[in-house]
């Protein structure tokens, strides 16, 4: 829920900042997901690319609903929450996306997901991110223009 809000700020003034955050913080989390590659921490790179890919579409929840978007990591729930038209094969691409969300997960969880982010296998992810976060970016593009 958007409010309450100070007074000094309208509800419109506050949904624009909002907007506003959620994609500088996306563009800023994917920069840190290519340093995290170079730097070789394989595993925080990943998260950072569903982190980025997230905030995009929590902003695009916020320009579809004009509300604050809802605490979850589920990258198709959010994409359905954006009014946001996906294939199948993107579809999938979020559904494995989501799985580089690593924030609750137990030891054993996270010690397996820093054995599968090899070099190559981060890399291929990477670049399949990157599709992604391309997309998603023209897509928020749309809906500011539309606004």
């Amino acid at each position: 829920m958007i409010g309450p809000y100070p007074d000094f700020m309208t509800k419109k003034e506050l949904l624009k900042n909002q907007i506003v955050y959620w994609r500088s913080s996306a563009k800023k989390d994917w920069k840190t997901a290519k340093y995290l590659f170079l730097g070789k921490y394989y595993d925080a790179c990943l998260f950072f690319c569903h982190l980025a890919i997230e905030k995009l579409l929590k902003g695009m929840v916020v320009i579809e609903t004009k509300d604050t978007p809802p605490f979850i990591h589920q990258l198709v729930r959010l994409a359905t929450l954006a009014c946001i038209e996906y294939s199948d094969e993107e579809e999938s691409k979020l559904k494995l996306i989501t799985t580089f969300h690593i924030a609750g997960r137990y030891k054993e969880d996270k010690l397996a997901f820093y054995k599968k982010c090899t070099p190559a296998f981060t890399k291929k992810n990477l670049v399949l991110c990157k599709e992604v976060f391309v997309w998603l970016e023209k897509e928020y593009q749309k809906k500011l223009s539309k606004r």
